[in-house]
């Protein structure tokens, strides 16, 4: 019903710049929040970056602030996740989550993202 594709994924240098995209697809639902999560080997699915699709409300994890940019197109059912000063550290697949104005979570199948060491 609700379909969500990744892109943008790959491998960048140690403070190299990638950006990823979420296109959100299906029959009848409206979006409440997009967000951004990854995990890395060894560790817990994190989230990094929150946008709320009405107002534009955004919210990023510590380890990511000032350096990742979250945004959404609406039109569009799109979301991006701009990556700048990229460390060894941010390897992980990262997934695109979209939560409907009805409580539903809807996932992404993931994307691999590689920083050189």
């Amino acid at each position: 019903q609700v379909q969500l594709v990744e892109s943008g994924g790959g491998v960048a240098q140690d403070g190299g710049s990638l950006t990823l995209s979420c296109a959100a697809s299906g029959s009848t639902f409206s979006i409440y929040a997009m967000r951004w999560y990854r995990q890395a080997p060894g560790k817990e699915r994190e989230v990094v970056a929150s946008i709320y699709w009405t107002g534009g409300r955004t919210y990023y994890a510590s380890s990511v602030e000032g350096r990742f940019v979250i945004s959404g197109e609406n039109a569009k059912n799109t979301v991006y996740l701009q990556m700048n000063s990229l460390k060894p550290e941010d390897t992980a697949v990262y997934y695109c989550n979209n939560q409907d104005t009805t409580g539903g979570l809807y996932w992404g199948q993931g994307t691999q993202v590689t920083v050189s060491s």
